[in-house]
């Protein structure tokens, strides 16, 4: 191994939206800090750079994707995946941030040592080199599922001859002209390459087992794009932020609280679509609406491509893959030259990450969350695992403001470590809650990885941004819970240190 002795004050893992927005808060709020990003890819964007499938774009929209200091400048709300690109490539540039990343730098593990107040972290280089980093914070900012493979519903391909293809592997050279397309799934990822792959294709099928809540919008913000004509870009930016904030939380809250009430909304607009007469039960789930992430349908193109005759959407289970197509429990056949399996992404907690501290693993299923954004008896180590009921943006925002808050606190207090103290009474006295209200399967099924979750805050990741902003900004850093100390003793004060033996 090369053990070339690098320190920086804070390790950022990933250079998606998450690290880049991390850095660029430490830019503004923390300048005195030092920090380099590490990412295993070749390319900077995580999600947006390896996602490659047909019409790739967010489902949210980009005024509450896009970060809260950099207004987005596009005229579709919601956007394309190289669009998106493109405004993290502006903001690693204008913000002088691309020389702090090294690309090709897989985190294999990372070590807590007390003794120097360092996380003694293992890389992988893209030649296989094996290198050795010290970082006195570590921030993931690695996303939420397993880079390396997606979810395997364990299909049994039987006497198909046609290819199978996962959304997160997108060959660049496909070919689809003229072809008939099975896509199974019904969650974003099939919602998009569905009407994306039908202009090509002979016909597409979205195959559901079962619906997905649906929701049309415009691409294009009417309103966003007339203030950007009449204000300044930043107040623009910020009003249309808050609109669209306070929007998705009254549409979560409404669908909670009156649920019968949504779903006529969600129907009624699917009707105007597809017709009076349209027979809504491909589009009407068993569970109500925001017990699973609702789909995005931009500018109706889902409905369009059904209405064309280039699309289907069919529930049923699958009997068979046979020669030319897959067979339904039911009997029923449908054509296919490809298959796309959009079941789903397979959840991953810290970037797969072997944590240790004092060479003892750290099983962050046995951890409590402490403000959505650090773990409970987990020293200097920060996450971002973006909201389920909003943009994920949202959530990397303030916890890298929070922590920005914390480097600062403890230059000022002169310490080195801080930790959110969880006491083994305090623990016992904790009522757990559900991490995840959502009863999706790619949720459900991860549930044994995910850390631990509170019903009282700030054990918890929350999910209601508007609250979380509030209590991020507001309430003291130093708030009895969060342990400030010099590396080596229990004091919080540098003059009360003790120090550690060599």
């Amino acid at each position: 191994m090369k053990n070339t002795a690098t320190d920086f004050d804070v390790l950022i893992v990933g250079a998606g939206i998450s690290g880049i927005g991390m850095a660029a808060h430490m830019k503004e709020k923390a300048p005195d800090h030092s920090f380099v990003i590490v990412e295993r890819r070749e390319s900077l964007g995580g999600t947006w750079d390896l996602f490659r499938y047909p019409g790739i774009r967010s489902d949210s929209d980009m005024h509450t994707l896009g970060f809260d200091f950099e207004p987005w400048r596009h005229e579709k709300s919601i956007a394309d995946g190289p669009s998106i690109l493109e405004y993290l490539e502006r903001i690693v540039d204008e913000r002088k941030i691309r020389d702090h990343i090294r690309l090709e730098h897989k985190v294999l593990a990372a070590d807590w040592r007390e003794s120097d107040a360092r996380w003694h972290v293992t890389l992988e280089t893209g030649e296989g080199e094996r290198k050795h980093l010290t970082a006195n914070w570590l921030y993931l900012g690695s996303g939420y599922y397993d880079y390396d493979e997606p979810y395997d519903p364990g299909f049994d391909l039987g006497e198909f001859e046609g290819q199978v293809l996962h959304p997160q592997f997108w060959p660049d050279d496909l070919d689809y002209s003229n072809k008939d397309v099975v896509v199974v799934g019904s969650g974003a990822t099939a919602v998009t390459i569905v009407p994306s792959m039908a202009d090509k294709a002979a016909k597409v099928t979205m195959l559901q087992r079962t619906p997905t809540w649906m929701f049309s919008r415009p691409a294009k913000d009417a309103l966003a794009n007339f203030l950007r004509r009449i204000l300044p870009e930043k107040l623009a930016y910020r009003l249309t932020r808050w609109k669209n904030i306070t929007m998705q939380d009254f549409a979560f809250k409404m669908a909670r609280n009156k649920p019968e009430k949504v779903k006529e909304g969600l129907h009624k607009r699917i009707r105007k679509s597809m017709g009076e007469d349209y027979d809504l039960a491909p589009f009407t789930p068993p569970y109500n609406p925001w017990d699973q992430r609702l789909c995005l349908v931009p500018d109706d193109d889902l409905f369009q491509a059904m209405k064309n005759g280039k699309a289907e959407v069919v529930t049923g289970h699958i009997k068979a893959f046979e020669k030319g197509g897959v067979r339904l429990k039911d009997d029923r056949f449908l054509p296919a030259d490809i298959v796309v399996t959009a079941t789903g992404l397979k959840l991953a907690v810290a970037g797969k990450i072997a944590l240790s501290k004092e060479g003892q693993p750290i099983d962050l299923a046995q951890h409590f969350y402490y403000k959505g954004c650090m773990f409970s008896n987990v020293p200097n180590l920060a996450v971002v695992f973006g909201y389920l009921n909003a943009s994920w943006t949202l959530r990397a925002d303030i916890n890298s403001d929070f922590i920005c808050r914390v480097l600062n606190e403890t230059r000022k207090q002169g310490v080195d470590v801080a930790e959110p103290i969880l006491t083994p009474q305090a623990e016992a006295a904790i009522e757990e809650d559900d991490i995840f209200d959502f009863s999706s399967g790619y949720i459900q099924r991860s549930k044994h990885i995910m850390p631990r979750n509170a019903v009282a805050y700030p054990w918890r990741l929350n999910q209601e941004y508007v609250l979380d902003r509030k209590r991020m900004k507001q309430d003291p850093v130093d708030d009895g819970l969060l342990e400030f100390r010099r590396h080596g003793a229990n004091a919080k004060f540098a003059d009360q240190q003790l120090e550690a033996a060599e």
